[in-house]
């Protein structure tokens, strides 16, 4: 069964309230021109303000909110007030009650619909007793369609209440389907990273630490036969770029992030520098219910900093505060080091040297956040990193 928009349920019912108006103008403007009544210019102005009103009801939805309820009310009473002089004038525009029960459950508050419904319901009664006298149909027709109208307003205010219900439920699985999406997304950048960090480690990482066995091998051999300086290079070469593999190796391999980014980052800092020349202070505020995208963010950010710090830097203690509020994620990282031009860096971007901080850039702009860098030579940097929630 096909479903249907509630909002175009109530779309053509507004259509369709339109409508019977304009034909009730009409069957009012028919009969004064048939009784040719002595005030009958007075109806048609009459009838004509009435049109003109019902059609400015149209800019009242137009109007912010602070001012809409004074308006409506306004708009509503000028409405009524010309239907019931109308009445005096026309007995024929009584009928015009039954669209007017609707509009006052539609623009009304509360108990205030309701009350207008039976209120006019007894003024078109009392109408129609003055004109023609008080009969059955003329008591009872404006009655019924009063209770009529109330029942029908009570179905659509709670159709309305479930299609308003119904539109947040979707909008949260929208939400939750798009966070799906994105913590997948991170889980198989996740999972390529560690296969990267294994091909490396049993490819290139195996074979550069078997040159600098062989290389070593063969200095111990003879330390003093000629060339030997030539071989001693190579093995220091060898060693710079397996340490340079294993730095990669477990930059690709970030620590878990089962126990939360907290421990993660306590692990991070403690895996710099097992020689102790580089000591890093973790200071997390407030990350216990941050998203796991966000957390991996933080993680690979922090990451970043901290192997520039490493590698760069030539910095004594590092500190690494992350504080994490309702609606942003701050994350700082300082260090005591040389420091260095950040606008040189900017101006040498794409050389292996800037590659550490364009890496940074780029994730923080993927989360729609800001980076700010603050550093000059000879006087260390901190690294400031602010992310939306």
């Amino acid at each position: 069964m096909p479903h249907t928009n509630p909002r175009h349920v109530f779309a053509g019912l507004r259509r369709g309230l339109h409508a019977l108006v304009a034909v009730l103008l009409a069957v009012v403007v028919v009969r004064v021109l048939v009784v040719r009544s002595p005030s009958v210019w007075v109806a048609l102005v009459v009838v004509v303000l009435f049109a003109v009103v019902y059609l400015l009801g149209g800019r009242v939805a137009g109007v912010d909110v602070a001012r809409r309820r004074r308006t409506t009310t306004l708009w509503v009473s000028a409405l009524s007030v010309l239907w019931v002089l109308l009445m005096v004038l026309v007995p024929d525009a009584a009928y015009l009650a039954f669209p007017l029960f609707f509009l006052y459950l539609h623009v009304l508050p509360r108990w205030t619909g309701p009350a207008a419904v039976v209120l006019a319901a007894l003024v078109a009664v009392v109408a129609l007793g003055v004109h023609s006298g008080f009969t059955v149909g003329g008591v009872v027709g404006p009655l019924v369609g009063a209770g009529v109208a109330l029942l029908i307003g009570l179905g659509s205010r709670t159709l309305s209440r479930n299609a308003a219900e119904r539109e947040a439920i979707l909008a949260e699985l929208l939400a939750t389907q798009r966070e799906l999406a994105a913590t997948q997304h991170e889980q198989g950048a996740l999972a390529e990273r560690a296969r990267l960090a294994r091909e490396i480690h049993d490819t290139v990482a195996q074979g550069l630490s078997s040159i600098q066995m062989l290389l070593h091998a063969a200095e111990a051999v003879d330390a003093d036969r000629p060339g030997i300086e030539h071989v001693r290079l190579a093995r220091q070469t060898a060693a710079e770029g397996l340490a340079d593999t294993r730095r990669f190796i477990r930059e690709l391999s970030p620590p878990s992030l089962d126990q939360g980014i907290g421990a993660a980052l306590r692990r991070l800092a403690g895996t710099r520098r097992p020689d102790g020349d580089l000591a890093v202070e973790v200071d997390v505020t407030g990350a216990d219910d941050l998203p796991m995208q966000l957390q991996t963010a933080v993680l690979r950010i922090a990451q970043g900093a901290l192997a520039n710090v490493e590698q760069h830097a030539h910095a004594h203690r590092a500190r690494l505060e992350l504080s994490v509020g309702q609606d942003l994620v701050r994350l700082s990282v300082t260090d005591d080091g040389v420091g260095f031009d950040p606008q040189a860096v900017q101006d040498r971007s794409g050389t292996s040297d800037s590659f550490g901080l364009r890496a940074i850039a780029e994730r923080v702009a993927q989360f729609g956040g800001t980076l700010d860098i603050d550093a000059s030579p000879g006087r260390g940097t901190v690294l400031r990193v602010v992310l939306e929630r």
